[in-house]
């Protein structure tokens, strides 16, 4: 199998793990909420998916730039930034620090899961700008 593709089938499956990941660890915002902090219930093995995911992503796709000479289309770069954009919102909605309110770690969910379905359809429409 060509090693571009298997970066890419790695990739996608990386992918598909992480929505799993987000996904579940959404519910422990909204069931079993102790104060303003999340369900601590499969705290430790949601967290380590989820990194587990997101790291695979970061690897993959580095390495998938590196197979491509860095040639990249331009709504690649939006791509970069609303992973980042995920990352950080993510961040902000499961920080363990009690003075976050519990509708503003909900916020940070939901720009996390908006980012989420904007770099779907950015893969799956691949734009054209200009």
């Amino acid at each position: 199998m060509e090693a571009q593709l298997l970066v890419k089938i790695i990739h996608m499956s990386a992918a598909g793990l992480a929505i799993v990941a987000i996904l579940a660890r959404a519910m422990t915002l909204f069931i079993g909420t102790q104060g303003n902090l999340p369900n601590p219930v499969a705290r430790k093995p949601l967290v380590a998916l989820q990194h587990l995911a997101m790291a695979v992503i970061a690897l993959t796709g580095i390495i998938a730039l590196f197979l491509k000479n860095f040639e990249v289309q331009p709504w690649f770069y939006a791509k970069v930034i609303l992973f980042l954009v995920l990352i950080s919102s993510l961040g902000k909605a499961y920080k363990k620090d009690d003075s976050i309110l519990l509708v503003q770690r909900r916020a940070g969910l939901v720009i996390a899961v908006i980012s989420l379905i904007a770099i779907i359809a950015l893969v799956i429409i691949k734009p054209t700008f200009g």
